[in-house]
């Protein structure tokens, strides 16, 4: 939806020729409305700029769910509305939705972005506001539906609706027919396809389209469980094999009696497959690439050969239009009764349009729509009614019992997915039966209630019945009460002990009488709340499915949960690793050395790896290991056939190329021991044997060099045993030699293969292994970049953010304020600043005005110390952290878009305007696991400099047990040396085994002042101890008692012992 300006004309400018206006000459008979308020004020009045009677339309003060339908004669184009309020009042709706409807009495709601398209009003009543939308809707009749209005008056309303005609070719096919499309050779085999069509259906299953030959191949395309499957099989060589078939599926609650486009595209192997604007790419399996079809493609159904009106597979129930088949107007040659078409059954060239009414339960706790009992009939009780939901749990029908309204009742609801009927006859008993499963599962499903004699006979779809046996005869006393009660239940009559149901239902019959929608929404019989008329409102949530990374979607009515369980992944659509990004990061989190899985694209699309963290005392090392680390034996290989070996690392070559490139250093050891064995000594230099990079590409230079040069290490070190080669293995000797070397080149590594080729001489033979791949360094922690200038800021493209986004980065500053990333669209933007010395903010704009979450610390963040911050923004909430603060959440309003659009770059530390700018340093800013380079791209920005003084102000909390920390270029390490404890960052115990007798003396080095003085101070030692304190701790494992565990003896014959007692207990022995 894009908002145009507001004019005070009719005159409106659009950017294609379908824009002419469609209600301007309709004649009065086309405006209909749930009510007016008088004549002057009747729906014929409303036509845009028309001052004539009350000057637009008004609805009753008292109607409960007014709107303004507009019958446009014929199914046309509609590409814009525009609205205006009552001409010279104070009446103006504000924001309204759009219905839309081919038949008047089935509506479907015009969505943005899969959701419902909450469209804004006027400001005042003459100025006109006209909406273009996203995508022109194909329609006959519209409903404008006031969702607020001017709160200083009522709703008044005038519109106007820009389009023009829409051509169609329509077919219908009534579950019994099919078209079939006959070619004028025997078979047809084609490369390329397209095949186009829109339809619509009331059933859950079905074939659209059909075609198959005798080799093999085929294409199916139907309906099924209300989804749309597209089979297609291309492998010729093997007929019937499963290695080429491909089912891909689109789509969900296609029954909905509402038009659906598709579009096939294939050429060769790959195929785009859409649906209502939803693409799927895939490549068909196989070895084939033409699709041949022999003798015919039959549509709606596949009858089977030499059986006149039987088929293979259930008929297609509904209506098709413009089908076209590789530029083929199928319909058109039907209608025209051109040869090629051939029509089995009854197939019709207009589309009926059943009366399925439906109505929307829309709250869980409120919603309820009553009718009144109609006398018993002869033949009993009898309710039957279809419903739709994906909740659960929910009430269908509650009745009071005329034999005792008090305790006697009849409830029909569902249960966990169950259909469940419970006949209520007393406080202490309670007659049940249950049926079904999964009946929340979105589909329609028919359930029917009915009496015999002393029975309750329960039906759902076509299972056998269940039944209860009653003690009297069944007789409602007052109303039936569908999907809830009144929320004052007191002499309702209604009974509920369940939650009201959210959902559909749609053909209700009492006593086999229709219930009559209409005339209880206007009043006329009967009660209801929180419903919508005429319309299903069910959407898939999981469709499409925003949980990431493998999340399994599950959904209520009104929301998706995302399963995260087994992904490696968290949060609210599993967008977060739960892993670090590298072994360096878990050495900061207190980690020994280990196995770990690391992530190094964090919340990118990439998985994690397995790997053996080393934290060693100078660096730490990830080690991947492959599945062949074992010296392997070479003979009998050739240049025409040599020796392959491949190693498979357990992460694909993008996981591995993320890890490589994250870190600083890279190396991995190849081990090749040779006797009569070359490398390169050929007469043309080409090469015997070689290694393979990670992507597959063959690589000559040998462990020690660098790409482009064939030698050895050796030749580096110049002393290989011929000097007259570069290689060892190149001299061709009978004794074993050595090219053993260290490959540490990152863009190729880890090495993938390696390939032997020369050992099939006499007594020629070669040993070789690849070591590991081992990284040190984490090049993301301590990119960094400074901001001396508030007007300065880097600049980087714009990630994927429509969907989903996360930005995590570190910061330390002076300044009390200053925006740290900012992205502004046309329309939507977003921002992480630090707004006030304490507080940091996330805003952003997703189409209906700010977001804004705020997170205030107890300690002020411009310190000059480090801080962190994550900000998010998924489909579901939004929510930012700093520093170990909670988490902060925040929802976004139902009516917001799904997707920001953001179609700037990214500034980092300042904004667009040059105001506000950020002071201060960040460094390992990373946005949806990408790591940006601000060291890189700060120097060439003025008022930035690359890097950032002082990593040290971040670490003193790294630095554990007394350690101190050291600055270095690009980090800091832990100078362990005045503490008990060693490691990374000093938290690994320092223990020591002792035999019987043994011990150790630390000396304490005393300064020589302190010698000096020694008889001041033996007579100030008691005052001295007041006012010194010491703290000694150690932990032991002993079998042994009693022991001495520690003494502390001073130079004035003082001393401290901890004695471990022969009662297994610890002594303290002090001597002043």
């Amino acid at each position: 939806m894009q908002r145009g300006s507001c004019s005070n004309t009719s005159s409106f400018s659009f950017t294609d020729s379908c824009d002419g206006s469609l209600a301007s000459g309709l004649p009065a008979a086309s405006f209909q409305s749930s009510s007016h308020f008088s004549e002057s004020r009747a729906a014929n009045f409303a036509k845009l700029n028309r001052r004539d009677g009350g000057g637009g339309w008004s609805p009753l003060l008292t109607d409960r769910s007014p709107w303004l339908q507009l019958d446009l004669r014929a199914r046309m184009e509609v590409t814009a509305v525009a609205t205006q309020g009552r001409h010279g009042s104070h009446d103006w709706i504000s924001s309204y939705t759009l219905l839309y409807s081919d038949s008047g009495s089935v509506w479907k709601q015009y969505r943005n972005e899969d959701r419902v398209a909450r469209l804004v009003g006027n400001m005042n009543s003459d100025s006109a506001v006209y909406h273009k939308l996203s995508q022109p809707i194909r329609t006959r009749f519209l409903k404008f539906v006031p969702l607020e209005w001017n709160p200083s008056g009522r709703i008044g309303l005038r519109i106007d609706v820009y389009g023009c005609a829409y051509k169609s070719y329509v077919a219908d096919f009534d579950g019994r027919s099919s078209l079939l499309y006959r070619f004028n050779q025997k078979s047809m085999s084609t490369v390329k396809d397209v095949i186009s069509l829109r339809f619509k259906s009331r059933q859950t299953e079905g074939v659209l389209l059909h075609g198959e030959g005798q080799r093999g191949d085929y294409i199916t395309l139907e309906l099924h469980r209300g989804r749309l499957a597209l089979h297609l099989n291309l492998d010729d060589t093997r007929v019937r094999s499963s290695s080429g078939r491909m089912v891909v599926t689109l789509g969900s609650l296609l029954d909905d009696q509402h038009w659906h486009s598709v579009l096939i595209e294939r050429f060769n192997k790959q195929v785009n497959f859409t649906l209502d604007r939803h693409t799927q790419h895939f490549r068909t399996k196989g070895d084939g690439d033409s699709l041949e079809v022999d003798y015919e493609l039959s549509f709606g159904g596949i009858p089977l050969p030499g059986k006149p009106g039987t088929f293979l597979r259930r008929n297609f129930h509904g209506c098709v239009e413009n089908l076209y088949y590789n530029g083929v107007n199928v319909i058109d040659l039907a209608k025209r009764r051109k040869p090629q078409i051939y029509t089995v059954g009854n197939v019709t060239f207009s589309c009926s349009e059943p009366q399925l009414v439906a109505v929307t339960f829309l709250s869980s706790s409120s919603s309820f729509l009553s009718f009144p009992a109609p006398a018993l009939s002869p033949d009993g009780l009898s309710v039957r009614l279809q419903f739709r939901t994906w909740n659960p749990d929910g009430l269908l029908l509650s009745s009071r019992l005329a034999s005792d309204p008090e305790q006697h009742y009849l409830l029909l609801h569902i249960s966990s997915g169950r259909l469940r009927l419970t006949h209520h006859t007393s406080d202490l008993k309670t007659l049940e039966v249950s049926i079904g499963q999964r009946v929340n599962d979105g589909l329609w499903h028919s359930v029917s209630l009915s009496t015999r004699g002393l029975q309750i006979i329960m039906t759902l779809d076509n299972e056998p019945a269940s039944t209860i046996q009653l003690e009297d005869y069944l007789e409602p006393r007052d109303s039936y009460y569908f999907g809830g009660c009144p929320v004052s239940q007191n002499g309702s009559g209604c009974m509920n002990t369940v939650m009201a149901f959210q959902g559909c239902m749609r053909l209700i019959l009492i006593n086999n009488q229709p219930v009559d929608f209409m005339h209880i929404q206007q009043g006329i019989v009967g009660s209801w709340n929180q419903i919508e008329f005429d319309i299903c409102g069910i959407q898939d949530r999981c469709l499409p499915n925003f949980c990431e990374n493998g999340g399994r979607c599950s959904q209520t009515w009104s929301s998706f949960y995302c399963d995260c369980a087994g992904t490696g992944y968290s949060g609210a659509t599993c967008h977060n690793s739960i892993y670090e990004a590298s072994c360096e990061a878990y050495r900061l989190a207190g980690s020994t050395s280990g196995y770990f899985s690391v992530d190094p694209d964090g919340s990118g699309p990439l998985g994690p790896i397995q790997v053996y963290c080393n934290m060693t005392e100078d660096k730490v090392w990830t080690v991947v290991h492959h599945n062949s680390s074992d010296p392997v034996r070479v003979q009998g290989s050739t240049p025409e056939k040599p020796h392959k070996a491949h190693f498979d690392y357990g992460a694909s070559p993008d996981q591995l190329r993320a890890l490589v490139s994250q870190s600083e250093y890279c190396q991995q050891t190849l081990t090749y021991q040779c006797r009569r064995s070359r490398l390169f000594n050929t007469w043309d230099g080409a090469p015997l044997s070689w290694w393979l990079e990670r992507g597959g590409e063959r690589r000559t230079y040998w462990g020690g060099l660098l790409p482009g040069v064939q030698h050895c290490a050796c030749s580096l070190a110049e002393n290989c045993i011929d000097m007259n080669f570069f290689c060892n293995c190149d001299a061709d000797r009978e004794s074993w030699e050595n090219d053993t070397g260290l490959l540490s080149y990152k863009d190729d590594l880890p090495v993938s293969g390696v390939v032997i080729g020369d050992t099939n001489r006499v007594r020629s033979e070669a040993v070789f292994s690849v070591g590991p791949l081992q990284c040190s360094g984490d090049k993301s922690l301590w990119n960094a970049a400074s901001f001396y200038d508030e007007a300065s800021y880097l600049l980087f493209p714009a990630s994927q953010m429509e969907l989903s986004f996360d930005i995590s980065f570190y910061f330390k500053t002076g300044s009390p304020s200053g925006v740290f990333v900012e992205n502004v669209g046309s329309r939507d933007f977003i921002r992480v600043e630090l707004s006030s010395p304490s507080v940091a903010t996330f805003s952003f704009d997703a189409g209906y005005g700010p977001t804004v979450l705020n997170v205030k610390s107890p300690v002020p963040l411009n310190d000059r110390q480090w801080h962190w911050v994550r900000a998010e923004r998924n489909v579901k909430e939004a929510s930012l952290q700093v520093d170990q603060l909670p988490l902060r959440f925040l929802e976004p309003p139902a009516h917001t878009h799904i997707r920001l659009q953001l179609n700037n770059q990214l500034f980092v530390g300042g904004t667009a305007s040059r105001q506000r700018g950020f002071l201060g340093c960040m460094r390992a800013l990373n946005v949806n696991g990408v790591t940006f380079d601000l060291d890189e791209r700060a120097k060439a920005t003025p008022g930035v400099s690359s890097g950032c003084a002082g990593h040290c102000s971040s670490s003193a909390g790294v630095c554990h047990n007394r350690g101190r920390c050291v600055e270095k270029s690009t980090g800091y390490v832990c100078d362990c040396t005045h503490s008990a404890y060693g490691g990374p960052s000093c938290k690994e115990e320092v223990s020591v085994s002792f035999e019987r007798g043994s011990s150790v003396t630390y000396t304490f080095q005393e300064p020589f002042s302190v010698i000096q003085n020694r008889t001041a101070q033996v007579s100030s030692s008691s005052s001295a101890y007041s006012k010194s304190r010491d703290n000694m701790a150690l932990s032991f494992l002993t079998t042994q008692s009693p022991a001495m565990l520690l003494t502390v003896n001073t130079f004035t014959q003082q001393y401290v012992a901890v004695i471990l007692a022969r009662n297994d207990g610890c002594h303290e022995a002090i001597d002043f």
